[in-house]
């Protein structure tokens, strides 16, 4: 029992909704839980709506924050498989956005028990091209010089990049909010987090894949374009794609109202 209060304690665990089948929202690369807000009340009468935090994240305990564990993706997995577990929670639906599309990934081929489907929002196996059979929308150059920058002015770097990755120039509150949420992390763990999402290489994992999934693309996301959410689509079994109204990288927080009717539609149909 001790250890489910520290993993509840842990990340920030919050449990939610009135139905029994469990879905379990992962946020992105520099945000946290409350960037499902719009999102989750759609799920609250029928699902068990489970919200968490990466260590180092939100209101996490940093005490748990270990360098060498997450600075690498399946840390982050480790910490999904904690939350799930210490909940004893089976089949859940797990909804992913952005680097958490590969760390759910990662954690359903390591123990598909606990995951009844993968819902990608935004994913990216690899974000460096690699020509000819592979563009991903980096060089490695564009790469080194973000980490770099973050670790030279990390407020000028989310000032920068929030707006870049939001891709919604006429509601600039959304691009606010999201530089305000980089600004929340501490600039060592946000930096030891970026560099294991923008260097790591899951294309390889996609053929692992043990459940099935769905793709959301969004248009216009200058993190993952169409053609990597097609290259994912292609190479992982039991794979939806959708592609989206919706511009940018955070369609949860600009476009809910559509994020939310092509997760019910799948769920209602696959």
């Amino acid at each position: 029992m001790g250890q489910n209060i520290d993993i509840i304690k842990r990340n920030d665990v919050k449990i939610t909704g009135y139905g029994d089948k469990p879905i379990i929202f992962a946020p992105g690369f520099g945000c946290d839980q409350r960037m499902w807000r719009y999102v989750t009340p759609s799920f609250e009468k029928d699902y068990r709506i489970i919200t968490f935090d990466y260590v180092g994240a939100g209101k996490t305990d940093l005490r748990y924050y270990d360098h060498t564990r997450y600075n690498q993706l399946s840390g982050y997995a480790q910490d999904v498989l904690d939350v799930l577990a210490s909940l004893q929670l089976q089949e859940a639906i797990f909804v992913g956005h952005s680097v958490s599309s590969m760390i759910g990934l990662i954690a359903s081929i390591q123990d598909p028990k606990y995951f009844e489907c993968l819902i990608m929002i935004g994913p990216s196996p690899c974000y460096l091209n690699d020509p000819p059979d592979y563009a991903g929308g980096f060089e490695m150059r564009d790469l080194e010089g973000l980490i770099e920058l973050m670790e030279k002015n990390y407020i000028q770097w989310a000032k920068h990049f929030a707006p870049i990755i939001m891709n919604n120039a006429d509601r600039p509150i959304l691009s606010e909010e999201l530089e305000e949420s980089f600004c929340s992390t501490d600039p060592m763990i946000a930096g030891n987090f970026a560099r294991a999402t923008f260097f790591s290489d899951n294309r390889e994992d996609l053929s692992k894949a043990t459940v099935p999934s769905l793709v959301l693309q969004c248009a216009d996301d200058a993190i993952a374009p169409i053609q990597v959410g097609e290259y994912i689509h292609r190479r992982m079994p039991g794979s939806e794609i959708r592609f989206m109204k919706a511009t940018g990288h955070c369609p949860h927080l600009s476009h809910p109202e559509e994020t939310v009717a092509l997760i019910k539609d799948y769920l209602s149909t696959s």
